[in-house]
């Protein structure tokens, strides 16, 4: 986990005073990490007492619970995730009632070991209707001494009743120099130039800045700040663009433009006076519409690609800008 102290401080608090929520709605984009520190809360929980003192979720407590927890034998963490399809590795598109009904018949069984049980849903937003309506039921008469764990990305999709029985803990995005910090400490041979793309581009999120480490975010910037800078009076930079992102193989190319050309507009905008922030403001919309359209429709990478480029294209100064 990085960058959550928060979190883990208002769960330690609620621990300690022996006064412990039954369910925690943990929200934030994917891949802020939401799915690890439930996972931390789970550990920890199977492995101390009621309440106590503890400084951190890393706290190994008792040490033969510790070890199943591990081997991920704990017989008191429970999951629902989607499963894997039958004879296939796509994973379903839902977490299904027939899953929530398996765990609700488990959920009747007494503790075997510790004093706590823990569910982790991970994510809530995954539930068909039927189910979000069974886990509901349970919720609001949970039983003793079980803890649910409730990761959401959208939780403005959830219903509303499934929100109002939880404690909401919000994850935002990490501090600029904390990803950085990070990034150095697991991954010490990146150039600094390379650290600055990935935790601009990653938005402050740490799973898109690990997915982003192995895509030379560095170089990628450099071609879209050529474009910026110059107009590409001639077209030549767009084309390129285009002809790198476009197709279907080369759909991680036209992500990576994606993910990087909001931390760019943000960046070329710090580094205007006010008085002319309204031409990089328009362009951040037009770029928003553009892959709005793009995720909505069966689009062409290319032309997502290319259209990205005339906007970073009306950026220039105006005597690198091509004749109207």
């Amino acid at each position: 986990m990085i960058g959550h102290g928060d979190a883990q401080k208002a769960f330690l608090e609620a621990w300690q005073s022996g006064r412990l929520h039954h369910a925690w709605l943990l929200a934030g984009p994917q891949g802020m990490g939401k799915g690890a520190f439930a996972d931390h809360v789970a550990r920890f929980l199977v492995t101390h007492g009621a309440s106590g003192e503890a400084d951190s979720l890393d706290d190994r407590g008792d040490e033969a619970a510790a070890r199943l927890v591990d081997a991920g034998n704990h017989p008191e963490i429970l999951r629902l995730v989607r499963q894997a399809k039958e004879k296939a590795k796509d994973l379903a598109r839902n977490i299904t009632i027939e899953q929530v009904r398996e765990l609700k018949a488990r959920l009747h069984f007494s503790l075997s070991l510790g004093e706590w049980r823990v569910i982790i849903v991970d994510a809530i937003d995954d539930l068909e209707a039927s189910a979000s309506n069974a886990l509901l039921k349970t919720l609001e008469e949970p039983p003793a001494k079980t803890l649910f764990l409730l990761v959401s990305h959208s939780p403005g999709r959830l219903l509303p009743t499934i929100r109002s029985r939880c404690r909401n803990l919000r994850f935002q995005p990490v501090d600029h120099d904390v990803m950085t910090a990070w990034l150095h400490e697991i991954r010490p041979m990146l150039e600094m130039a390379e650290v600055r793309a990935i935790v601009a581009a990653s938005g402050g999120v740490p799973g898109k800045a690990l997915a982003l480490i192995d895509s030379d975010v560095a170089t990628m910037e450099k071609k879209l700040l050529a474009i910026a800078n110059s107009g590409d009076p001639e077209n030549r930079l767009r084309e390129a663009l285009a002809r790198e992102v476009g197709g279907t193989s080369n759909r991680a190319r036209l992500e990576l433009v994606i993910d990087i050309v909001p931390g760019l507009l943000a960046r070329l905008a710090r580094e205007k006076p006010v008085a002319e922030l309204s031409p990089v403001l328009a362009q951040w919309d037009r770029v928003q519409r553009t892959v709005r359209d793009a995720i909505r429709g069966s689009y062409d990478g290319s032309m997502v690609g290319f259209e990205i480029g005339n906007c970073l294209a009306e950026l220039a100064p105006r005597h690198a800008r091509p004749p109207q």
